[in-house]
């Protein structure tokens, strides 16, 4: 059974079924679980996630091997098991994509986010010992 959310993009119906999972939430809003990706109608590399819970909260997200080819992110064993999937499952690392006012787009690699499409589910880890930033420009 479908439901409908008021939020910035106006009334977006969405199949429950089909919401993402943030096992852990996000950093600084590990209350908020469920998200649901908004199509891009633009077709670049961004997307929006949007939260069920709180209507007024969405994050721009994207593949950051769009902008660094040589970033990958494998997750360790715990990482698979809160994701619900084995050494062989996909395991895509996204990458929360910050535009401030002087519009110098910046993602934040330190902080992926883990998604595995097999359960739908995603979980956003700190990489340690990161030559990566929080705000990591986007190369020239």
């Amino acid at each position: 059974m479908k439901k409908t959310i008021m939020t910035r993009f106006g009334e977006v119906e969405f199949d429950p079924e089909n919401t993402v999972l943030f096992v852990d939430g996000l950093i600084g809003f590990e209350n908020l679980r469920d998200f649901i990706v908004m199509p891009n109608r633009k077709n670049g590399p961004l997307f929006w996630i949007q939260s069920v819970e709180e209507p007024d909260l969405a994050f721009v997200l994207t593949d950051p091997t769009n902008f660094f080819l040589d970033y990958k992110v494998v997750p360790d064993a715990r990482e698979r098991a809160k994701l619900g999937i084995g050494t062989d499952d996909d395991c895509h690392a996204l990458a929360v994509v910050t535009v401030p006012p002087d519009r110098k787009v910046t993602l934040n690699l330190m902080a992926p986010v883990l998604f595995a499409p097999a359960t739908n589910r995603a979980i956003q880890v700190v990489l340690e010992k990161s030559q990566y930033k929080t705000r990591h420009p986007l190369p020239a």
